[in-house]
């Protein structure tokens, strides 16, 4: 949190998807926007609202960073410019680009499979990323409204479509060096998710490739897929809220 410059960033939004620990009574103590999914919904059901709400705010440009200190939140002004500046659409903060994904703690399995799958998708979809995998991203506003999001999964292969449609749909994806801090409390899934998710990633690009081809339809890659998202979570009040709430109902 002090990290990020409030003078640069006007809200900033957290989803609680249902989980068990203080997350939302710390949040709203350190005055950030919560929502609570009424169920554990799943990851990428967890942007899905993030999204929806920084549009409802109307938020021109939105930076989507995982709050485990993997990325350095520096680099929110960098990425955001890039947009702003009108030079690409959607922005990634990449770990490989450099030398510092292994020398910031990457394990080296995750690093062999991240440049598997980056090399996969390159040669399926025909374009050219640093990895995909990356859970610092910023976008426009025009980005989001128009990409068919309702259509992807509510899994972590959430974040590979999401880009994989930018690509589809011929948005400017741009790239910028962001220093790895892996730690104990760095977000991780077990080995069989870990399966699933390059399986889907996989899939993903192979739907991409088979799409444009012509041989398929996939619903992901329609223009007019679902967009709009179904209300299924609550804002949190903040704690500052509550308490000058409390006072004007006091006087």
């Amino acid at each position: 949190m002090a990290e990020i410059s409030r003078e640069i960033v006007d809200e900033i939004l957290l989803v609680d998807d249902a989980s068990a620990d203080e997350t939302v009574e710390l949040a709203n103590s350190l005055g950030l926007t919560v929502f609570l999914h009424e169920q554990n919904f799943g990851y990428g059901r967890n942007q899905k609202t993030c999204y929806r709400e920084a549009l409802r705010r109307g938020a021109d440009i939105v930076v989507m960073l995982h709050p485990d200190y993997q990325y350095s939140p520096h680099l929110i002004a960098p990425m955001a410019g890039m947009i702003a500046f009108g030079e690409y659409d959607a922005v990634m903060g990449s770990r490989i680009l450099g030398t510092g994904a292994l020398g910031g703690g990457m394990p080296v399995y995750k690093y062999i499979a991240n440049r598997f799958l980056t090399l996969a998708q390159n040669l399926l979809m025909n374009y050219k990323l640093s990895e995909y995998h990356t859970g610092f991203r910023a976008f426009s506003r025009e980005v989001l409204e128009n990409l068919p999001l309702e259509e992807n999964s509510d899994d972590f292969v959430f974040d590979n479509e999401m880009i994989a449609q930018a690509v589809f749909f011929d948005y400017r994806i741009g790239e910028i060096s962001c220093p790895t801090h892996y730690t104990a409390e760095s977000s991780s899934i077990n080995f069989s998710r870990s399966v699933r998710y390059g399986l889907g990633v996989l899939a993903t690009s192979f739907k991409f490739r088979f799409h444009r081809l012509g041989l398929v339809r996939t619903r992901i890659f329609r223009r007019r897929g679902q967009k709009l998202l179904p209300n299924y979570y609550q804002e949190m009040e903040s704690l500052e809220s509550h308490v000058k709430k409390t006072l004007q109902s006091i006087k």
